[in-house]
């Protein structure tokens, strides 16, 4: 039987979750601020993958690697979806953060009930019948 790494990639997307809300509260904190370009990090599924293992390489006929796809989540520019941009030069839309806040608590929440119920489960498995 294979390993189970849900503990693992919970983890990593609580870690993604948390550096995405920085980013949010930085660019609220920042609304009134002349010039501030709001900003987002990339989805979690980019930095999924981008992190993904890399394969070893024992003989020159496998598949070629790369170590250029290990990157962590890093802020980027909100060019796309922004909605709007003030006569000040600031892009920051107080609802549009809040919105995306919100996505991540809904996502926070999901992530940890998941984690819960999958321990639950190993719990009851570990018991047996009883």
């Amino acid at each position: 039987m294979d390993p189970i790494f849900l503990f693992d990639l919970a983890s990593k997307q609580a870690n993604w979750l948390t550096s995405r809300q920085a980013v949010l509260s930085r660019n609220v904190a920042n609304a009134n601020t002349p010039g501030f370009r709001a900003q987002d990090i990339e989805p979690f599924s980019a930095t999924m993958d981008k992190t993904a293992l890399e394969m070893t390489a024992t003989s020159s006929s496998h598949l070629g690697t790369s170590s250029d796809n290990l990157r962590t989540a890093r802020p980027r520019n909100d060019t796309k979806n922004n909605w709007g941009v003030f006569h000040s030069g600031n892009s920051v839309n107080i609802e549009e953060e809040m919105l995306k806040a919100g996505e991540v608590s809904r996502q926070y929440s999901l992530n940890t009930s998941i984690v819960k119920s999958f321990h639950k489960f190993i719990l009851t498995s570990a018991r047996g019948p009883g």
